[in-house]
């Protein structure tokens, strides 16, 4: 009876020291999975990657944005009238059509709830914005900003010698920035081939 016994808790003890092992190899693989996800989610990659295609963004940066305008709350709405994954103001929706750079028809203005219209316009507006000006930093700051005042803060920095970060006056904006520069390293880091071809 003690051999059984013995077999028992010997055999239980192998098993449990296989587990352990199975965990402690299979762990490093999992967790970053997991906590990636976790901290950085993505959905609509098959929109963001052909939006950011079509406006020469890039789509991690896409991705950051709507993780700080909407954290991926497609019916995000904010006291401003900004709608959707990323925020879109239905009057900058109204410009990207007038500039030429979003079809109507396909992307209707009054949709901007519907994921692939909201990425569209984002994209779009994201792209404009790249056109005029020349960093990520001055980019992400006229999103959240306007870009009044962001060539405001351009030239200050300039006069000023300083950085442009720096001569950001808006203490949310230059928050802002730093969320979505965290947020753009998280998704290039968490999901290296979620947008290559």
């Amino acid at each position: 009876m003690a051999n059984r016994t013995e077999t028992h808790s010997a055999l239980r003890t192998l098993i449990l020291v296989a587990v352990f092992t199975a965990l402690i190899v299979a762990v490093p693989f999992v967790m970053p999975r997991v906590s990636n996800a976790f901290l950085y989610p993505l959905e609509h990659e098959s929109e963001i990657r052909e939006s950011s295609e079509r406006h020469g963004v890039d789509p991690y940066l896409a991705c950051a944005v709507i993780r700080c305008e909407s954290g991926w709350n497609e019916q995000a709405m904010s006291h401003a009238g900004a709608e959707g994954l990323m925020q879109i103001m239905p009057e900058t929706a109204q410009t990207m059509v007038n500039f030429g750079l979003v079809d109507p028809e396909r992307y209707p203005m009054d949709a901007l709830s519907d994921p692939a219209v909201n990425i569209e316009y984002g994209c779009a507006y994201l792209g404009y914005l790249a056109d005029e000006f020349e960093t990520d930093e001055q980019i992400i700051a006229a999103y959240n900003a306007g870009q009044m005042p962001v060539r405001l803060w351009v030239a200050n920095s300039a006069d000023a010698d300083t950085g442009f970060l720096d001569a950001i006056e808006y203490r949310e904006t230059r928050a802002y920035v730093a969320r979505v520069l965290v947020s753009y390293e998280g998704y290039r880091a968490s999901y290296p081939y979620a947008f290559s071809e």
